[in-house]
Formats: C-alpha cells, sequence, structure tokens
C-alpha cells in the first residue's frame, strides 16, 4: 500500500501540504536470508569509468548525493548554511534541491519565498556575509547554494522536480515531452540563478502507474520524457531520476520501461527505503530499508538486494544506480515483542508526522536494540521502530561496492546529526 515518504511544513502564508515518497519494493527471489554483517568493512570502490559530459567525472561507486528540502528552513530550521557547518559539504558530491514542481505540462518554482527570496542575516549566511536587497540580488537557498559552490568549486547541486505530491503534473509534462523538457531547461538555466545548478532529477511517483494519483501515460512516456530533457540539457548538464524500488513481477518497475530511459540519464536514485512502515497501523512490524531478505519478512522480496538485482536484469547498468539510504526511522507503538514481526496499535509519534522521526532523534530517544537484514531496529517502551546506523550503513556500502553501483544517495540531510554522523559512514 503507498504512504507518504517525505513531508514538509510550509510557512504560515502558505497551504500545508505533504511533499513525500514511497518507495515500495518487492522482490523475484523469496525464502531464506542472505547474510550481509552489518558490521563488514566496506569494500574499495568500483574502478573509475569516464562520464559521457563534458562536466567533471565521479569515479563509478564514490558519488554521494544528498536531498536538502526548501521546506526544511520553516520548522526545521535547517539551512545549507548547516551543509557546511556539519562537515557534509565535504562528503556530497552533488546536492538534489527538492523541490519544483510540475504544473500545466511545465517545471514551476516551488517555494519562491524560501528558494530566491528569504534574506539570509551575516552569521546565518553560509560565508558571513548578508543578503542585499538590491534589484536583482539573489537571495534564499539559491544563493546559500551559489556560496556553499564557491567554497567546495567540484560539488554540483541538481535541481529536483515532482516528488509525491507534484508528481500528478507528470502525466500532462508526458503529452509534449519536448515542450516540457524546455519549460525545464528555461527554469534552471534562469539567468538569475543559472551558475547555481548543474542539471535536472526527476522524481514522477510513478510513471503509467498509481502513487498520490494514478497515471496511464504508457510504459514508454518515461523514457520518451528523459530523452526530450537530455536533448534539451545536452551532454554537459546532468540528467537524472528518482525511481520506484518496487522490483515485484508486475510492480512498477515492470510498468515502465526503464531500461530505455537509462541511455538518456546519468544515473537513476531506486527509493531502498520505506518498504514497510506504520501506514500498516496493525503491523506487523519490520524495518523500512532492509538490504536483504529475512525469515519472517511480511512481504517475500521487498529489499534492496532485490531491487538491485531487479533493475540488474531489466538491463540498467550497474554503475548508473546509486544504493538509497533515509536518514530517519519509521515506526509503530503498542507493540510488545523485542523482534521484528509484532503486532501494533498505531504510529508511533513523531515530531513532525506519526510514524517518522529524523535519525538524529531516534538515537537518542530510543536507541538500537538489534539488527536484521542488515539494518537496525529499536524497541523502547511499547515503540518499535527501524533506521540505518553508521554501523549498518557500512554494510550497505560493502554491498553497493560489490554490486558496482554508482555510488549512494539519501533522503535527507536535516535527518542527520549536527557533526553529520550518517554522512560519514558513507564511503
Amino acid at each position: 500500500m503507498l504512504r507518504p515518504h517525505r513531508g514538509r511544513s510550509r510557512r504560515a502564508l502558505a497551504v500545508t501540504t505533504t511533499l513525500c515518497t514511497v518507495a515500495l519494493s518487492g522482490s523475484l527471489l523469496a525464502g531464506q536470508a542472505l547474510a550481509v554483517p552489518s558490521g563488514a568493512p566496506a569494500a574499495h570502490p568500483a574502478a573509475a569509468t569516464a562520464k559521457a559530459a563534458a562536466k567533471p567525472a565521479t569515479a563509478a561507486g564514490d558519488k554521494v548525493v544528498g536531498y536538502f528540502t526548501n521546506w526544511g528552513v520553516y520548522d526545521r530550521n535547517y539551512h545549507v548554511k548547516n551543509i557546511e557547518a556539519s562537515g557534509s559539504a565535504d562528503k556530497l558530491t552533488h546536492i538534489n534541491y527538492a523541490f519544483g514542481n510540475v504544473t500545466g505540462g511545465k517545471c514551476a518554482i516551488g517555494d519562491s519565498y524560501a528558494d530566491y527570496d528569504k534574506a539570509y542575516t551575516a552569521d546565518q549566511s553560509v560565508d558571513g556575509k548578508a543578503d542585499t536587497w538590491d534589484d536583482g540580488a539573489l537571495r534564499g537557498n539559491f544563493n546559500q547554494l551559489r556560496k556553499l559552490k564557491k567554497l567546495h568549486p567540484d560539488l554540483k547541486v541538481v535541481w529536483s522536480f515532482g516528488g509525491w505530491t507534484w508528481s500528478g503534473g507528470f502525466g500532462e509534462a508526458a503529452k509534449n515531452p519536448a515542450a516540457f523538457a524546455k519549460s525545464c531547461h528555461d527554469m534552471v538555466e534562469d539567468p538569475r540563478w543559472a551558475d547555481v545548478f548543474d542539471g535536472i532529477d526527476i522524481d514522477w511517483e510513478y510513471p503509467n502507474d498509481c502513487g498520490l494519483t494514478c497515471d496511464t501515460s504508457g510504459k514508454d512516456a518515461f523514457a520518451n520524457v528523459m530523452k526530450a530533457l537530455r536533448e534539451e540539457f545536452g551532454k554537459d548538464e546532468l540528467v537524472t531520476a528518482a525511481i520506484s524500488a518496487d522490483a515485484s513481477d508486475g510492480g512498477k518497475l515492470d510498468k515502465t520501461d526503464y531500461a530505455a530511459a537509462a541511455q538518456y540519464v546519468d544515473w537513476y536514485n531506486p527509493m531502498t527505503y520505506d518498504y514497510f512502515g506504520a501506514w500498516d497501523d496493525k503491523g506487523p512490524t519490520a524495518p523500512h530499508s532492509p538490504l536483504t531478505a529475512y525469515d519472517g519478512i511480511p512481504k517475500a522480496g521487498f529489499n534492496t538486494t532485490d531491487t538491485t538485482a531487479k533493475l540488474k536484469k531489466l538491463g540498467v547498468p550497474a554503475d548508473k544506480l546509486l544504493l538509497g539510504i533515509g536518514f530517519y526511522g519509521r515506526g509503530w507503538q503498542g507493540v510488545t515483542d523485542d523482534k521484528p514481526g509484532g503486532t501494533a496499535t498505531g504510529a508511533a509519534p513523531g515530531k513532525y508526522e506519526a510514524g517518522i522521526d529524523d535519525y538524529k532523534v531516534l538515537k537518542e530517544r530510543c536507541p538500537a536494540t538489534g539488527k536484521v537484514a542488515g539494518t537496525a531496529y529499536a524497541k523502547c517502551g511499547d515503540q518499535w521502530w527501524s533506521y540505518d546506523t553508521p554501523e549498518t550503513i557500512a554494510g550497505k556500502m560493502a554491498f553497493k561496492n560489490e554490486q558496482g553501483m554508482g555510488g549512494t544517495f539519501f533522503w535527507e540531510l536535516s535527518g542527520d546529526t549536527p557533526d553529520g554522523e550518517l554522512i560519514k559512514a558513507i564511503e
């Protein structure tokens, strides 16, 4: 069952809405769990391969892509300066800026105030210099990202469009891919902020299938859209996409020709998290981001290993797949069993949304008490949570390297500790 993943709190003048991503995944493989010790040391990255694009290439296995949300500057009080202060900027190769809207068959601004209007004082700014109100001056997250890139010249920023709430616009966009692609290029390359962005990311949930809304654009629509974007952006800009992790027979990965579209993208971000959660309010409890199957898993094959195998079997090159990690946990309450598989009475309370909370909160409030399928779980009182830790991320890095994948991506930066505990575990 589909449930939202990405949530936001909009400023008081805006209508409250939820932008989110669900990555339901399945598998053709069932049965006995595949053993990957959660504390295993990471393998050496795969050998470097050259990118076709003219921009500087990152070796296969080395990409570290973190999402930064524009709504995070409100209730979460997470700003671009936090990326620098936490040390995360030193680890990142790319930032996905989420989200731009998709409406009327075109790319559109998501939140103009947060994106380019919010004024930062000197103490809030990345470089210690306040924003100005001079005519034509850029402010907001875009200006802060510009300043961050000056401190880290190799860092790339990709503007992500869509997400759970705004994916309904892709159906209209698919009717005229060329017009859509031109609108996106005009938006990303707007002279006011053209130097900020290095390409576009498409987060369509889900082409030719159902998410918040259902799409009937056809199996070829996604590839047609990605082809148009590549033609519009050219070889020098990045074109990437977040995609489903539903590897079940006849599931979301079978509804769209991801292999055909792969030739147009620099890489895919399969959303290998949210396999299970408290949308099934009675349980059974299960880790939301298992690396492997395990005895008693509620849905056979809902795990990262099978998602990766499915995409490779479909014909997507391994080095165009990034391993997805969530910097948050999902949980239930009314649980008596310590191990996974227990019953529950509903979603555990979370700071912003029931059933979900940041890693930085959970590591203190409900520390991990066990591990299963390459990830961690925690039982505290009547609550049961699952999330990744530095130790389990190390195990996932070993898997990523063994598979020859192109790197790692995560949702999202504000969930980490102030000193970047999780991102520093990514190799």
